[in-house]
């Protein structure tokens, strides 16, 4: 009998872990791509995430090899998708750094380079 009640609670066990695994919003994917290296500097960056996002808590920095912020400001958020529009920084590598907090409110963070230039 205690082994029946094992095995019945492993898999319970799973898919609290799954559902608890799914609850946050990860980097799916950028444009540009996390490095990558592009031949002139891009207008914005976009990211898509694996959840939808709150704006008022999301944010998201980019700046040049110089280190200085190239960002317009405040970026756009559009369900799991967050833009931010860029100034012209020259070429180099760029950094983006990124924070959001999903709307199950659950936080994460993390930053990428590319290239820009030939």
């Amino acid at each position: 009998m205690r082994r029946s009640a094992f095995f019945g609670i492993i898999p319970l066990l799973l898919l609290l872990a799954a559902g608890e695994a799914n609850a946050h919003a990860f980097l799916d994917h950028a444009e540009p791509r996390v490095g990558n290296k592009v031949g002139t500097a891009p207008r914005e960056v976009t990211l898509w995430f694996t959840q939808k996002l709150e704006p008022a808590f999301s944010s998201m920095t980019v700046t040049n090899a110089a280190g200085e912020r190239v960002d317009t400001g405040k970026p756009r958020v559009s369900g799991n998708q967050m833009s931010v529009s860029l100034r012209a920084g020259g070429n180099g590598t760029y950094h983006v750094t990124w924070h959001v907090l999903s709307v199950d409110t659950h936080t994460t963070d993390g930053n990428f380079t590319f290239q820009v230039g030939q």
